[in-house]
């Protein structure tokens, strides 16, 4: 990446100082961006839908770059890429979505050449302009196919969010006017300073559990720390693009990488949670300082093995894998959601999320010609990823939940990652999802790290009301965000997820896994 200062050409004043009124040019002009996620989109399909209705449609070029030419556009103008894939997949979480982002704009310069860019800071921008006309993400709003009125004090918001999370990484890259910066109009190429922030970032769409469809954007760092995350529009934490450059040089330069796949319990939270953090988060801390190992967490909340893949989480990481790397698969919370008559969102767990345990005997369930829904098919699919890059997998069995033998969110303990019919006979199949993870370390002949099991003696050990100094309950005091009754909140203990203590205890509990596990002796030396 080129390092020198830039001047770039903006062009969005009047977005920042009227309301967003249909406005036509009636001449000839030219539209040119670029379309770049974490690298350039080549081949991808870039549309334009303008106030008028009408579509315009492009190919990008091997650097990223469309040209449209056009005698009439009506402003504002709602640009989409798709990358690997069709455009109809882009809202869809139950096969592999392709890559999709947006962007807005609203002003067009006088020497009729527009620059229309479609990056992760627009799809944000989008994003929380989409939150509030009242889409569930950007994706919906694209595919509604009508751009509408588009108010000018939400755009100058959403703007105004994202500068501030970018605002030092910005200047470092060599923005001059932060102030006035937007993403979708600033004259740039694939060799732009500025696009080694989006090399750095994670950029995804986030899953509505309602509905089952793509929502807001996501964006984390290198390193999966959230920008933006739990809220779907407003403030973002702030990215620093010199620890992300140094980050990824760790990675790159590392004797070994350790990638957690997995869901909330391992995960990495923003601070606005704090002190909520999953297992993952704290990993890295087993081993000595020059162990030339990096560990990446990747685990993502709410997600099951299947729609951790499908939902594109998977592939933010699948790319850094290399031989001699070790990927811990840390599924079985969210594959569970298979009650396809549970109350809002039943039939979406079961369409995206759901996976099916085996049966007593130890063999895959699955509807008929639907094998992806076997929990087993599932796992393997991570399995022979890895193995095919010369990784070694490494699979686990999932956290304790806080949960006795009633139900009962108290000690003692026991194991509940498991499901059973229920009155509405919900469930197509059920079964033990820690028993086929089991089968799976057998049939593969993997090293089995049992995290439940380990977990669940843990729990039992410091007993009632000691979980509660693990597990997520939390005083407001200590942090505003748990107040009013808030989920892992003092007054709604949660059971399933960890602050501080508990992420650093279940680490530990990892590590000593490992540390008896004589088919990862290689791991041996480089814990603490």
């Amino acid at each position: 990446m080129k390092k020198n200062t830039i001047q770039f050409i903006l062009s969005s004043t009047v977005l920042l100082l009227a309301l967003s009124a249909c406005k036509s040019v009636n001449t000839p002009i030219t539209v040119t961006g670029l379309a770049h996620e974490r690298q350039p989109l080549s081949n991808a399909q870039v549309t334009l839908i303008d106030a008028s209705g009408k579509q315009l449609k492009a190919k990008t070029n091997a650097l990223g770059i469309y040209t449209i030419s056009t005698n009439e556009l009506t402003l504002p103008i709602l640009a989409s890429v798709v990358s690997q894939g069709k455009a109809e997949d882009c809202a869809n979480n139950s096969r592999l979505r392709p890559i999709c982002l947006a962007a807005l704009v609203n002003n067009i310069p006088d020497n009729k050449n527009l620059v229309a860019n479609i990056n992760p800071l627009t799809d944000r921008v989008v994003s929380d302009i989409a939150i509030g006309k009242k889409f569930i993400g950007p994706q919906q709003w694209v595919d509604s196919n009508v751009v509408g009125a588009v108010d000018t004090q939400s755009i100058k918001q959403a703007l105004a969010s994202m500068r501030d999370g970018f605002s030092a990484a910005l200047t470092t890259a060599g923005v001059i006017n932060v102030a006035e910066f937007d993403p979708a109009t600033f004259a740039m190429t694939d060799t732009t300073p500025v696009t080694e922030i989006f090399s750095l970032l994670h950029h995804n769409r986030n899953y509505d559990n309602n509905s089952g469809s793509t929502g807001h954007t996501s964006l984390t760092d290198f390193s999966f720390r959230p920008i933006t995350g739990l809220m779907p529009n407003g403030a973002y934490e702030a990215f620093d693009l010199q620890r992300a450059r140094d980050e990824h040089r760790k990675v790159n330069d590392a004797k070994t990488r350790i990638f957690i796949v997995g869901d909330s319990t391992s995960a990495v939270y923003e601070q606005l949670r704090y002190p909520r953090m999953g297992w993952g988060q704290a990993f890295a801390a087993q081993f000595k300082p020059d162990s030339g190992i990096e560990v990446i967490v990747g685990s993502r909340a709410g997600r099951s093995s299947r729609d951790f893949y499908n939902g594109r989480w998977f592939a933010q990481m699948d790319y850094l894998i290399q031989a001699g790397d070790y990927v811990f698969i840390n599924h079985g919370h969210n594959d569970q959601n298979c009650d396809s008559n549970k109350a809002l969102r039943g039939l979406a767990d079961v369409k995206n999320l759901c996976t099916y345990p085996n049966s007593t005997a130890g063999k895959p369930q699955f509807p008929p010609d639907h094998p992806e829904l076997s929990f087993q098919h599932s796992l393997e699919r991570y399995i022979k990823i890895a193995q095919e890059r010369g990784a070694h997998p490494v699979i686990f069995t999932p956290t304790a939940r806080i949960k006795n033998a009633k139900g009962e969110q108290t000690t003692p303990v026991v194991h509940t990652h498991l499901t059973r019919q229920n009155a509405d006979n919900g469930y197509l199949f059920t079964g033990d999802y820690s028993e086929t993870i089991k089968t799976i370390a057998q049939l593969h002949k993997l090293p089995l790290i049992d995290l439940e099991t380990a977990s669940i003696s843990f729990a039992n050990k410091v007993g009632e009301p000691g979980w509660r100094n693990y597990w997520l309950v939390i005083d407001p005091a200590i942090n505003p965000f748990y107040a009013n009754n808030a989920a892992g909140s003092t007054q709604a203990p949660d059971g399933t997820h960890f602050q501080k203590n508990g992420a650093e205890a279940m680490a530990e509990l990892v590590a000593e896994a490992i540390k008896k596990n004589t088919d990862l002796t290689a791991l041996h030396p480089y814990l603490n």
